[in-house]
């Protein structure tokens, strides 16, 4: 199994060079490959806590979609955006850029019932953040609150391969209970779940008090408006 996801990586990674932005190649097609963004429209998507799309706080211009900074804070503006439905056994990719001091993330196995109070909906999350603007990569414990971390419970590298200013690219494989964090091309880190020690690793985090996170079958994928501008492009899912 790892040695097929190396080699669907490297491919993958080539193969996006030369793919038009919100497209998918031939062998993308072959390969079973959906946009999960069409790149023009918010069809697939909602907010978290809405029945339709957002009517504020995200635009959809020149095949980006935008979050746009609002200085509210968390959820404060469009709030978050989801997919209409849920997914099980996934890679997605995301093509993401940040504006400077930027906070936001990729959630998955989200559960938009069980929260529906103020703030982002709860899911386990590809951090995506400015670790030298913004005050929350110095929270948490030994980085896992940072760019490529699982948020709040596993760090990433501090040598990750980001380019600043520029799109970068999150990837996310789950494969029932096993899953990776990947960016531009790299694996960050690799975690499973529903076992002693991840209940373990989320007791001691802010998910505490969130029964059976991270434990369910299948979930939402999820955008997140944390009150900064962040661009996405080139939504993809494959489902395994």
């Amino acid at each position: 199994m790892k040695k097929y996801i190396s080699v669907l990586i490297i491919c993958l990674f080539s193969l996006s060079i030369y793919a038009q932005d919100n497209t998918l190649t031939e062998q993308e097609k072959r390969e079973g490959w959906q946009l999960l963004w069409d790149g023009k429209t918010s069809n697939g998507w909602r907010g978290a806590k809405l029945n339709s799309f957002p009517a504020k706080g995200w635009v959809i211009n020149n095949g980006i979609l935008k979050v746009m900074k609002s200085g509210g804070g968390e959820s404060a503006n469009g709030g978050d955006i989801v997919t209409t439905r849920k997914y099980k056994n996934f890679i997605i990719k995301v093509d993401f850029k940040i504006t400077e001091g930027a906070n936001s993330g990729i959630k998955y196995f989200v559960d938009t019932e069980t929260n529906k109070g103020a703030g982002s909906s709860i899911g386990c999350e590809f951090q995506i953040l400015d670790d030298d603007k913004h005050p929350d990569a110095k929270l948490g414990v030994k980085g896992n609150r940072k760019l490529g971390a699982l948020y709040d419970l596993i760090p990433a590298p501090d040598n990750k391969p980001f380019k600043k200013g520029e799109f970068n690219t999150a990837m996310v494989i789950v494969k029932d209970n096993k899953v990776e964090h990947w960016l531009n091309g790299v694996k960050l880190i690799e975690y499973e779940r529903n076992n002693q020690m991840w209940n373990a690793l989320v007791a001691y985090s802010k998910y505490r008090n969130w029964a059976n996170f991270g434990n369910v079958t299948e979930g939402n994928i999820l955008l997140q408006d944390h009150g900064d501008e962040v661009w996405f492009k080139n939504v993809k899912i494959k489902e395994l």
